[in-house]
């Protein structure tokens, strides 16, 4: 199905356009501080520094004007493929010309607790694998979203860039030439030689340090030991490995480790349909994004990330404001609360797809539906992990309690609508998962709980689902209490265990969904025209949606079509398999770029359907 588009455009610009790449065009690297977009022609254009939500250096995926890029590519005409070294995040990017081959290896080190967790260092090491081939590169930042002015000047083989806020040196090992604003270098190489270029950050807290080829090459293997020995932790050697642990390395890379946040996307206002304002900053640590993620973490085995994410959550919890109770829906990657949005009214955005947003409204949002999240996930944690502390379940005791007193009123909801508050759904449901986690805590580890009271909460909430939530005109469970909408956020009832996955009622929601909203496996999260959310134009298909259905075709029995509909779903990934938060009609990906939500789902859809197979 298709939903029809509202008229929005995208200033003249279509998706070829040669001053844009698509979105899905790029790999990822990354310090688990901050990370860097790495185009199929070689150019970083996205890199924040020092850390993931710092104003951008690198923007050009905003502006391609306006924003500063790291060029570097062929000098000629060339194919160009990608790839990562085998189980780590070390990106390469391969040109093909008539006279030889080249490659770029780019990486970021990962720091340790000295001062070189400061340095914020990116690598490119270029090497000429077969002929000889000339290059070209071009380091053009443009600091704080393209609004302070630089100066650039060399010095030997190194140049410094500095702003007001932040300085940065680049050391090579072929020669450069500056203008005062942007550094550029022309140079050849034949078979068997290399060049490196490393970024750093510098300042009174980084020394200035060079980068031969000698150093280039330890870092490079010490960066490979590090991601191969955090992947070798996993537990997962079902029929989809490779894809599931690219989905582990790509949540790893948006963990910020000086806290154990997880950012819900690396990237702002990559549109979710060109031209059309919806756009929105994802550089923040969402509860519901994060709770999901520890739970595909602790199902692959990697419990240090748990176990931090638990302790950033633990000093977030109980600072209660009235409008949103014991926690915000979102939170800044040090634990801030205070998010405020502006527009960056300089950058046309992504093929003229403008607003371009800083900062999160949504952050002052009711969304009940974390509360379940929050608790399932420290169930989780408690079950797989290491048992909760004394203080962390009075914690959940406080929390819970204020769910049983909250849980009966109207939200935004977990789609973040902008038109007002409604009795959702799915914020029902997941008032009652964090009460029914609770008691079962409770009950397994004869924790203190008013149970009574609780479990009256609990069973109030699922008959209102029940009596109020499913629609006999619509034949199914839908968006709103007493309405006949579908949304596809109901598909997490059978996997949070609230109904059956063979309940005669579930079946037949199944079967609505699978008319209504889904299309080749793709699952819209619902029709905008039915439910207006507040904000202009359509969208695509979402792709966590997607996931859920597949874990819900499994978990109902329907192997062949979850497994059908899983492959299809592989197909829409990018080239290193990596998925933004949308697919467009025809299928390109849309939205922020990569998507936590997106990978953990899949994370899930392939363990349990891969455990189903047998």
């Amino acid at each position: 199905m298709a939903f029809e588009s509202a008229g929005c455009s995208g200033d003249g610009q279509g998706a070829s356009s040669p001053r844009y790449l698509p979105i899905a065009d790029h790999g990822l690297i990354g310090d688990l501080r901050t990370v860097a977009l790495v185009g199929t022609d070689g150019t970083i254009d996205w890199y924040c520094c020092p850390r993931f939500d710092a104003p951008s250096v690198f923007g050009s995926i905003l502006d391609a004007d306006r924003g500063g890029s790291f060029q570097l590519a062929a000098d000629v005409p060339a194919r160009t493929r990608q790839f990562y070294f085998p189980d780590t995040n070390v990106l390469i990017t391969r040109f093909f010309a008539p006279d030889g081959v080249g490659e770029i290896q780019d990486f970021m080190p990962i720091g340790d607790e000295s001062g070189e967790a400061h340095r914020h260092r990116l690598i490119r090491r270029l090497l000429c694998v077969r002929g000889s081939l000339p290059f070209t590169a071009r380091v053009a930042p443009r600091f704080g979203y393209g609004t302070e002015p630089h100066s650039a000047r060399l010095e030997g083989d190194r140049a410094h860039f500095e702003s007001r806020n932040l300085s940065l040196a680049l050391t090579a090992t072929v020669p450069l030439e500056c203008d005062g604003t942007d550094v550029w270098s022309h140079f050849k190489l034949l078979e068997g030689e290399s060049a490196v270029f490393a970024l750093d950050r510098v300042g009174a807290e980084v020394a200035l340090r060079g980068c031969a080829r000698r150093e280039a090459e330890d870092e490079f293997q010490a960066t490979v030991r590090f991601w191969r020995h955090w992947l070798g932790a996993s537990r997962y050697h079902g029929r989809w490995r490779e894809m599931v642990h690219r989905s582990a390395l790509t949540l790893k890379l948006l963990v910020y480790a000086p806290t154990g946040a997880i950012v819900a996307a690396p990237t702002t206002s990559l549109p979710e349909e060109i031209g059309c304002g919806r756009n929105w900053d994802y550089r923040y640590t969402w509860v519901r994004d994060a709770a999901f993620c520890i739970y595909a973490m602790l199902r692959l085995g990697f419990t240090s990330e748990a176990e931090a994410f638990m302790g950033f959550l633990s000093s977030c919890i109980m600072c209660e404001d009235e409008t949103t109770g014991p926690l915000q829906i979102m939170y800044g990657i040090d634990g801030r609360r205070e998010l405020p949005e502006h527009e960056l009214s300089h950058f046309e955005g992504y093929l003229g797809s403008s607003p371009v947003r800083v900062g999160n409204a949504a952050a002052t949002q009711l969304q009940l539906d974390i509360y379940g999240a929050l608790i399932d996930s420290i169930y989780l944690y408690d079950k797989w992990g290491q048992p909760i502390s004394s203080h962390r379940w009075d914690e959940v005791g406080a929390v819970v309690d204020w769910v049983c007193d909250h849980w009966d009123q109207p939200d935004e909801g977990v789609w973040e609508i902008r038109g007002g508050r409604r009795d959702f759904l799915y914020s029902r449901l997941m008032c009652w998962v964090a009460i029914e986690r609770a008691m079962r805590m409770a009950t397994r580890r004869g924790l203190p709980a008013d149970l009574v009271r609780w479990g009256q909460s609990r069973d109030a909430i699922y008959r209102q689902i029940m009596r109020r939530g499913w629609s006999a005109e619509a034949g199914a469970f839908v968006q709103q209490l007493d309405g006949d909408v579908l949304d596809a956020s109901v598909l997490m009832m059978p996997l949070v265990k609230f109904v059956s996955p063979v309940d005669p009622k579930w079946l037949a929601t199944l079967d609505a969904l699978g008319t209504k909203l889904v299309a080749d496996s793709l699952v819209y999260r619902y029709d905008t025209g039915a439910s207006p959310d507040g904000l202009p134009g359509t969208e695509g298909t979402f792709s966590i949606c997607s996931f859920w259905y597949i874990e819900a075709l499994t978990r109902a029995g329907r192997l062949e079509e979850a497994r059908l509909a899983f492959e299809k779903m592989l197909t829409y990934s990018n080239h290193l398999g990596l998925y933004a938060e949308e697919i467009g009609p025809t299928g390109e990906q849309l939205g922020n770029f990569p998507q936590a939500f997106t990978h953990l789902s899949l994370i899930s859809a392939a363990f349990n359907l891969d455990r189903a197979l047998g």
